[in-house]
């Protein structure tokens, strides 16, 4: 009897995570590289010509951009040494739930290293989150979801290139454009104290941007997988 697409995708992002859990080297490169990213950005940064609650949206998500291909860059590479991804092809298993069980395991990571960065912005630029600090979270991680939908599969298709690394941010970083927009444009305006009503329209750009993009990746997958 075939496991369900759900189970499968829980299964297969378990075993990613146990291996990232067992090295925690991925983890820890993408974690230093974004403290060392808000960090670079502080101390270059003049207070009198830019207030902090101006400057602080845009340094987090850039540095929740790059650290997110950072760790996305690993997705399928823990799969090559062994050919690992083979079994999975040849598993009796729906070649979606690899990709959502990828996607899972992505988007996990992602959040670790959101729950770091998002207070060392907060404390370092000294910002008013207060009650908002929830709502940031909860926008960090619709960023994410997309983020990580659009991302797992230009992985998957740079992974058995010999410039991968190059080859994943030339895909991914136009598509990455209304992410950071919207949850830039959102996270300013919480922090200015407006309603939230106003910022309404961006977190539509988000959640419409996630939908679109997780059936359409998860649907595409097979397809990439052929080739």
């Amino acid at each position: 009897m075939r496991p369900s697409l759900l189970v499968t995708a829980w299964v297969i992002a378990r075993k990613d995570l146990a291996i990232e859990f067992r090295t925690r080297t991925a983890f820890l490169a993408v974690l230093v590289f974004a403290v060392l990213g808000i960090a670079t950005f502080y101390f270059a940064w003049d207070a009198t010509a830019v207030a902090a609650i101006d400057l602080a949206p845009g340094v987090l998500w850039v540095i929740f951009t790059f650290s997110g291909l950072l760790s996305l860059q690993r997705s399928f590479g823990v799969e090559l040494a062994d050919r690992a991804m083979d079994a999975l092809l040849l598993a009796p298993i729906d070649r979606e739930a690899i990709f959502l069980g990828k996607a899972l395991a992505n988007l996990l990571f992602v959040a670790g290293i959101l729950v770091v960065t998002v207070p060392s912005v907060a404390l370092l630029y000294n910002l008013p989150l207060g009650r908002t600090l929830p709502i940031l979270f909860a926008i960090a991680l619709i960023a994410a979801i997309g983020l990580v939908a659009v991302g797992t599969l230009f992985s998957a298709m740079a992974a058995n290139t010999r410039l991968a690394e190059l080859l994943l941010p030339m895909l991914s970083l136009p598509f990455f454009v209304p992410i950071v927009y919207g949850a830039a444009q959102t996270t300013s305006m919480l922090l200015a104290g407006r309603p939230l009503g106003e910022a309404w329209p961006f977190m539509k750009i988000l959640i419409a941007f996630d939908l679109v993009f997780l059936t359409a990746c998860t649907l595409t997958f097979p397809y990439i997988l052929e080739e």
